[in-house]
């Protein structure tokens, strides 16, 4: 039953894809089978958490072929976390996009690659081996440029080819440090390389490798100086296409990075931790300064997405297991705020006659107070306001950081959550107080009942879930802190795939640093 359970986040939406394939010519089937698929991977989610939480890591050696030899699933606490909170997320866009695809998107295939994109994203987070990571990478390239490019209109194909150009770099990136990698360890498998890396005689050319998979997934995640390529893209397609790319696919480069650099390449952190430090620095500034400069709320928000890499990043590369524990609790934090934005982004364009230039908008209270209440609260915890879930993963990071003496990185995180507060403060004053400076658009009173219902529910949903933890963060917490525990000690994670005890590694991650899990 627990192997099922493991595999279930891929074979559920790959299920549901094929379905809504044979559905093609049936929107409504087609929008039923997309929602009914994205709440049954919701339950899973929640019950793979749940089952790693009490029985520990679970793993499933596809085909009876024990690792390294066969293909591996693993769902730990990360993963698992993961998991369920990209399952979530992916409901919630499922949900609004009842009311915000048009039919021509919906002919072109919408439901059915947004499933296929969500096994990609899942894949990614339960894969034990990092040539299936590459493959999963692949899947979720091929279904975002075609989600990015439905519709046809010129800037959406300019945008696609844009980010299809940039990922395929990074793809043929991480090909090369995968074969590399290979051809001085002879294993994918990543338990086994844990193993086998620190091992390689010749450990220059392990740090070379590491660089290039810095590169690779650096580009995935849209660090610095490889993030160029997200504001000009994230701004075109649909607006659940782009809540569901800013929620997630970034971070999907930050797990990637997280679960390569504390399992693989854990003997020479003054290196490679070093070089990630520098990047998650600037690019904390580098995305609050471009946010500044928008005055595009999507562009805005795509820059924040850009920032908060930053500091995520910014807790792996401390690598203790407070500050691994603080990422995973910001990235989830981090997921459920850039949806809720991007898809409050969306009914602020429709309500306004279609700009989404804040400094043209305006009266926002007055039209529609209770959105503003909704909008309140991804914007509060975006700028980090207690007691939302932006106030706790900003607080565990500085911890953190004060914690290993990184006073340098800690000021970088705080003037970046200063200049956040004051953007935020801006958005506010031009969007909700001040009077209008274009006729009204589209209401939602115009709009079938159910579309209208399906375009709002999914920010009061999100809004809810920012509010739960922020008022009962202990929850997300605990969870945070059995992340953290099990990527700095990872000999359970070995331990499961292999079923031996490794060996002991010649330099453990983050010795020169200390801090304990919350």
């Amino acid at each position: 039953m627990n192997a099922w359970l493991t595999a279930a986040p891929i074979l559920i939406p790959m299920f549901t894809a094929a379905l809504c394939m044979v559905a093609w010519k049936y929107p409504v089937a087609q929008r039923a089978l997309s929602l009914l698929g994205s709440l049954t991977l919701v339950i899973a989610g929640g019950s793979l958490l749940s089952t790693v939480l009490d029985q520990g890591i679970q793993v499933v050696q596809m085909g009876s072929w024990a690792a390294p030899f066969g293909i591996t699933l693993v769902a730990d606490p990360l993963s698992a976390l993961m998991i369920l909170i990209a399952a979530l997320m992916g409901f919630c866009v499922a949900l609004h996009a009842l009311g915000d695809i048009d039919p021509v998107r919906e002919r072109g295939g919408h439901h059915a690659i947004f499933q296929v994109l969500m096994t990609g994203v899942c894949g990614a987070f339960v894969t034990g081996d990092l040539f299936n990571l590459y493959v999963w990478f692949e899947v979720m390239l091929i279904s975002s440029f075609v989600l990015l490019s439905l519709g046809g209109l010129r800037e959406q194909i300019d945008a696609a080819i844009k980010y299809v150009c940039i990922n395929m770099v990074a793809t043929a990136c991480l090909l090369l440090a995968v074969a590399l990698l290979y051809g001085v360890t002879g294993t994918l498998n990543m338990a086994d390389l844990s193993v086998r890396v620190p091992a390689v005689p010749s450990q220059p050319v392990i740090s070379a490798i590491a660089v290039l998979f810095i590169i690779a997934f650096g580009m995935k995640a849209a660090l610095f100086p490889f993030f160029f390529w997200l504001p000009a893209s994230y701004h075109t397609p649909s607006v659940s296409v782009q809540a569901i790319f800013a929620g997630l696919l970034t971070k999907v480069g930050v797990y990637a990075l997280i679960r390569v650099f504390t399992l693989i390449f854990t003997g020479d952190t003054a290196w490679t931790h070093g070089i990630l430090m520098v990047m998650a620095g600037i690019t904390m500034i580098v995305g609050v300064l471009g946010s500044l400069a928008a005055h595009d709320l999507n562009r805005a928000w795509s820059w924040q997405v850009v920032a908060h890499i930053g500091s995520m990043v910014m807790g792996l590369a401390i690598a203790t297991p407070l500050a691994l524990a603080a990422a995973a609790f910001y990235m989830v934090h981090d997921i459920v705020v850039k949806t809720n934005l991007f898809l409050g982004a969306g009914l602020v364009r429709r309500m306004a006659g279609g700009s989404t230039d804040y400094a043209r908008l305006g009266g926002l209270f007055k039209s529609a107070p209770w959105l503003c209440l909704l909008l309140f609260v991804p914007l509060g915890s975006l700028a980090g306001f207690p007691p939302l879930s932006g106030f706790w993963g900003k607080l565990l990071l500085v911890r953190a950081g004060l914690d290993t003496q990184h006073y340098v990185m800690v000021g970088l995180l705080l003037l970046t959550g200063l200049l956040t507060i004051w953007l935020v403060g801006r958005v506010w004053a031009e969007m909700v107080w001040k009077a209008p400076a274009e006729p009204p658009g589209d209401t939602l009173s115009t709009m079938p009942f159910v579309r209208s219902y399906a375009v709002v529910m999914p920010l009061l949903l999100l809004s809810l879930i920012t509010v739960s933890i922020g008022l009962q963060p202990e929850r997300l917490l605990n969870v945070a802190g059995q992340v953290g525990e099990s990527l700095y000690d990872t000999s359970a994670y070995v331990q499961a795939v292999l079923g031996t005890t490794p060996v002991p590694q010649p330099t453990q991650l983050g010795a020169l640093e200390t801090g304990t899990a919350p």
